[in-house]
Parts: structure tokens; sequence; C-alpha cells
């Protein structure tokens, strides 16, 4: 990278912090006056960065629209399904991921068993909202005004006896899940199938899709399950690391 360039990125992180002066940029890239004045007329001229009228820089507006219209055209699916596809060849279980629109929640993309036994669920499809895996975390990411009142006005359908049974119960899992970062869904929905789930995080750190592991109790039990936690938490990690552009976070201990 030129050391020009290199001095102009410098920059944009410098004034993330707040409005700087001309002065307080120069120096803390170690340049003179002229050369940090160079820099910022032309961010300036780009709209990357906006001299204020007490002559202090802060960022620009196109700087946002720029970060706003990159975060619009990234298709999560896309990004998610290679990931997806490897995890189903290393587990063989069935995998889906979902995401929270218009007040359901949608699978987006499936990979399928290996095994004779398979879900009926489809792409498109929304989910059992009170119960799922998937659900419960996009619904425990949600800001707790709008989590209480998406509960509250839910009906439960008695799926299984191991069903959600009212807007407390689901509040409590939600802020369980919420906690630890990870769902199951042992047969609430069917009892002859389990799920294990695990958020896809965005660039502010916010729930924006969530990826799971389906298997019917005759292939796995509960216990072996569990034991994919750590792998499926690592395939929503890069999918969240490829889908901000960050470094995937270490992973947690699956009981932490």
């Amino acid at each position: 990278m030129s050391q020009t360039v290199d001095r102009a990125l410098r920059i944009l992180p410098l004034l993330a912090e707040g409005p700087a002066n001309l002065e307080q940029v120069a120096a803390r890239l170690g340049v003179h006056k002229s050369t940090a004045l160079r820099l910022l007329r032309t961010l300036h001229e780009h709209g990357m960065v906006y001299r204020q009228q007490d002559q202090r820089y802060r960022l620009g507006t196109r700087l946002f629209a720029l970060a706003q219209q990159a975060a619009e055209n990234l298709d999560v699916r896309e990004i998610a399904h290679p990931h997806l596809a490897a995890l189903n060849e290393r587990c063989g279980h069935t995998v889906h991921l979902a995401v929270y629109e218009d007040g359901e929640v949608l699978y987006i993309d499936k990979v399928e068993s290996r095994y004779p036994v398979r879900m009926y669920s489809r792409i498109g499809k929304p989910v059992a909202i009170t119960v799922a895996a998937v659900a419960k975390l996009l619904l425990a990411d949600l800001p707790e005004p709008e989590r209480r009142a998406v509960a509250e006005r839910l009906d439960y359908p008695a799926y299984t006896a191991r069903s959600t049974p009212n807007a407390a119960a689901y509040l409590k899992e939600l802020a369980t899940v919420r906690e630890q970062g990870w769902a199951t869904d042992f047969g609430g929905h069917e009892e002859s199938i389990n799920c294990i789930g695990a958020p896809v995080r965005g660039t502010d750190g916010r729930t924006v899709a969530a990826c799971s592991v389906s298997a019917p109790n005759v292939v796995v039990g509960t216990g072996e399950l569990l034991e994919l936690l750590p792998l499926l938490r690592r395939t929503a990690d890069a999918i969240s690391a490829e889908y901000s552009g960050t470094t995937p976070p270490p992973l947690q201990k699956a009981n932490s």
C-alpha cells in the first residue's frame, strides 16, 4: 500500500472517535500539517470527511452512504451457503439458515441430511416461531420492548408436550438464549426432531440470521447433537466474519 493511501485510511478511524482539528490529525499521523491538510482536502472532496464550522473534521455522510449500500447488497444466504454445505458434509444432518422478516421467521436455505429419514421443512416456509431454535435466536436479539411485545402477541400452539406454553415461559427462554448465545429445540415442534442453533451476526453485532443442525432422534440423540455445538458455532462465526468483514471471535465452550 502506498504511503499516501495508508495515511489517508488512518485518518478515518481517527475521526470515527470524534471530530478532530488539523493539528490533532497531523500529530496522530506523525506528519507535517501541510501533508495532513492535503489528505483531509482530498477526503473532503470525495465526501469521506466533512469540515465543520469550528474547523474540526468529522466523518462525511458519503462514507455512511457507502457503508449502507454495501450492507444492503450483501446476501447472507449466498455468503452462508458454502459454510452450511461444509457443515452438512461434516455432520451429515439437515442444516438450515433462517431470518426474521415482517413478524415471521423464514427458512432461506437448507442442506438436506444424508440419512434416509428427512425433515419436511422448505425454503421460504415460516418456522414454528415459539419453539424453533432459529426463531429463539432471532427473537432473543430484539430490543427488550420489541421482544416482549412480539412474545405477548404470539399464539402458543401445543405441538407437543415440550412446546413453549405461554409468553412468560417464552421470554424466560429467550433470556437464556440471549445470555448463552445458542438455542435448542428438543422435541418442541415434533417429538421426533431435535435441533441446535447458533446466530449469524452483522457488523454491529446484531443477529441477522440463524443457522441450525436438525436430526431425528432415531438417528442421533440430544447428547450427540449437542456435541456438534462447537462445530455449529464455528460455522456461524465464520459466516458472521465473512458477512461483516471481521475476524471471527474465539469460540466459547458449549456450556458457557
